[in-house]
């Protein structure tokens, strides 16, 4: 942003950990200076895009990007080759809450991709299409005849098995195309860089056939978008060896037959050697030294080693070089004609290689253009057959996505824990939904339930179908949405000054600014940051502003009962969650169901979760005191009715020795020659022993 910008937004700035800014000089976001950095960059042409007077406001933010990164860059950016204005209109939007809520691409648990819907659907077998999905994962379409191509695609890759194996097969051998660009334009490409580049082109003309036998169009166009680069492909086969070094000053880049000199100055070395080769066998045979051998380092160059048991057999006319801690280093005229012929032939061939490579490189920066046409070609041909790849693995379904409004799920599962949980252990649910009946949806039922996987689970539906991909239902009718809002869990912010419950407001406050009658919203247990009362009463008139100022489809859970009876207003419904009581035990049926829950089971949840029983106890005996005479907690404690809790205390403390009784007891059975009955007999008579005792509490 503009240097002059900075300090006024200091305060807000840092209060956001994750967020990094850059201030550049002021005279760049000039709307003249800006203009003509980008003119300069894409030529007019391609800023036909940011003709109209929305998209020419963003004209100074891009142009001093340009300006910016050709400072810090230091050289050219010749792959930055098309700008495009991202319109909202065309995409869903999905604030950071949401993303990080419906944990698309970032578990909320550790920040990976675990557990992810991403990890759901990446099957990719490229770089490139692995980028791609998570794009299309963070910007579901909202133009209807897109997301039908995309599905077209994807159901005729689901159902032609063997094909898609083909072509994941061919795509498998590609390299990543969009980063060979990247560093070919850069200038950081290196010799086996080129020889990725080439293996990769030799596989796009059976990629691209495959591609244009397709029956979906999408398909066609994704082949025909395939530029196999048949010259560029000859050139690298020409010109770079198969096997190069990593450095580019070892030499062995260029293969032989490319280049006359190259050729000519490796036979100079090849000579050159075998001269040495000779001159060794020619000194030992004249001087009778056996052990005398010729060498080379890249400080003193050739020279010929002699022991020092041998010196006296040394020639005059060797001239002494180096002296080692048991041996000689000489070097003669005929030696010294030697290496000059080597190592200048060796230097020569070594600059001209690099030259000819940056000659080659130059030449592919050219092509830049048709290779990010065809990467992206290549991305969208794996992400599709990722889709493909995901909706088979889970048995997923096409969704029907139109603008009537009508939300319809049979047999709903959520993605991401279906996978984890595997099919068999996972409990599907329907949803159905329209502008009129059930507009806005309230869920009550136990903690533990499933309330907050249903929720999630309607909008990962539909957001998935709104990417082009199957979803995990035997049935499904979306309505196209434009944004999916979400306000679930419970989450502060100590860098920013802001309570838990202040959080929650604030996200509620985003959700009905921003809202339409064509959004998602899901919220989950709001106003429990509070009192009972407050909370209640913001629940409730939040309930009444969406459903009758918004109109959004709205799932929404609480455990406030009190507000059960909003569904006397005509297009809100009341869902429950299933459970089955058996005793003091309850199972959880995980069944969404028409209907209310009369009770949260908070006390049998709490005793699921290991606390200690007489805490348990004590919490029943305060709920059926608060439910039979409604009087708060202020007024049974001022009433001494919490004497209970110690005496359920010094009662356990009194029972103890019962239970060391029973275990003593346990101990002491002669299991070995009890008969299966007696054992049994004697564990039912201490059972009820313990029972006889416990019934007092």
């Amino acid at each position: 942003m503009p240097l002059s910008e900075i300090d006024p937004l200091s305060k807000i700035i840092n209060t956001q950990g994750t967020m990094t800014v850059n201030g550049y000089k002021d005279i760049a976001f000039e709307p003249d200076a800006a203009a003509r950095a980008l003119e300069n960059q894409f030529g007019p042409d391609n800023l036909k895009t940011l003709s109209t007077s929305e998209a020419r406001r963003s004209i100074p933010a891009a142009g001093a990007l340009i300006c910016f990164l050709k400072e810090t860059q230091k050289r050219d950016l010749t792959h930055i080759r098309e700008i495009n204005y991202y319109q909202s209109g065309k995409y869903l939007l999905l604030d950071t809450t949401t993303r990080r809520n419906l944990e698309l691409t970032r578990s909320i648990q550790d920040a990976s991709r675990k557990n992810t819907l991403l990890s759901v659907l990446d099957y990719t077998v490229t770089a490139m299409g692995g980028r791609l999905i998570r794009n299309w994962i963070e910007r579901p379409l909202l133009e209807i005849e897109k997301i039908e191509s995309r599905l077209t695609a994807v159901e005729a890759l689901v159902h032609q098995t063997l094909y898609r194996s083909d072509l994941k097969d061919e795509l498998k051998q590609i390299y990543d195309l969009e980063r060979l660009a990247g560093k070919i334009s850069f200038g950081s490409a290196n010799a086996r860089d080129l020889v990725a580049l080439k293996k990769s082109l030799g596989y796009l003309p059976s990629l691209k056939t495959l591609l244009e036998q397709a029956e979906p169009t999408l398909l066609q166009e994704t082949g025909r978008n395939i530029d196999p680069m048949p010259e560029v492909r000859d050139l690298l086969n020409a010109a770079i060896d198969d096997d190069p070094p990593v450095s580019l000053r070892d030499g062995g880049i260029i293969k032989a037959g490319y280049n006359a000199e190259v050729d000519r100055l490796r036979r100079a070395g090849r000579e050159a050697k075998t001269m040495l080769a000779g001159l060794e066998e020619r000194e030992k045979a004249r001087t009778g030294i056996k052990s005398l051998k010729v060498g080379f380092n890249k400080v003193f160059g050739y020279y010929i080693e002699i022991t020092r048991s041998n010196l006296a057999q040394v020639p005059e006319e060797y001239r002494r070089k180096q002296t080692l801690a048991n041996a000689e280093r000489f070097i003669t005229p005929e030696l010294k004609e030697c290496e000059n012929l080597l190592l200048g032939a060796e230097e020569r061939l070594t600059q001209l290689e690099y030259s000819l490579f940056l000659e080659i490189r130059e030449k592919l920066a050219a092509e830049l253009q048709r290779i990010q046409r065809t990467a992206a070609a290549v991305a969208r041909a794996d992400a599709l057959c990722s889709l493909a790849e995901a909706a088979a693995a889970g048995n997923y379904t096409r969704p029907l996505v139109s603008r009537d409004g009508l939300l319809e799920i049979k047999d709903g599962r959520h993605p991401v824990l279906e996978k984890v949980l595997g099919p068999e252990r996972f409990v599907p649910n329907d949803c159905m939904m329209d502008n009129e009946k059930c507009r806005l949806l309230i869920l009550t039922g136990p903690n533990m339930a499933g309330k907050s996987t249903y929720m999630r689970q309607v909008a990962l539906i539909i957001l998935m179908a709104q990417i082009g991909s199957f979803v995990p239902a035997s049935l499904a009718r979306i309505p196209l949405v434009d944004r999916i809002f979400t306000r679930i869990g419970a989450s502060d912010d100590l860098a920013g000054g802001q309570s838990t419950f202040m959080v929650e407001m604030s996200e509620c406050r985003s959700i009905v600014t921003g809202a339409t009658k064509n959004s998602l919203i899901i919220m989950d247990e709001v106003g429990r940051g509070t009192s009972t009362y407050d909370g209640i009463s913001i629940a409730r008139a939040l309930v009444e502003y969406i459903h009758l100022n918004i109109g959004a489809k709205t799932l929404f859970s609480t455990h406030y009962h009190e507000l059960t009876d909003l569904d006397q207003i005509p297009g809100i419904a009341n869902f429950n969650v299933a459970v089955q009581e058996n005793g003091d035990d309850i199972i959880f049926l995980r069944k969404v169901i028409k209907g209310k829950a009369d009770r949260s089971y908070g006390i049998h949840v709490a005793r699921l979760a290991g606390l200690p029983e007489n805490i348990i106890l004590r919490a029943a005996e305060i709920l059926n005191i608060l439910e039979s005479s409604r009087e708060t907690p202020e007024q049974i404690a001022a009433t001494g009715k919490n004497e209970g809790f110690s005496a359920q205390v010094q009662s356990q403390e009194q029972n103890r020795p019962i239970e060391a009784m029973v275990i003593e007891e346990l101990r002491n059975l002669d299991l070995i020659n009890m008969t299966p009955l007696e054992a049994i007999n004697r564990l039912h008579q201490l059972r009820q022993e313990l029972e006889k005792q416990y019934r007092h509490i």
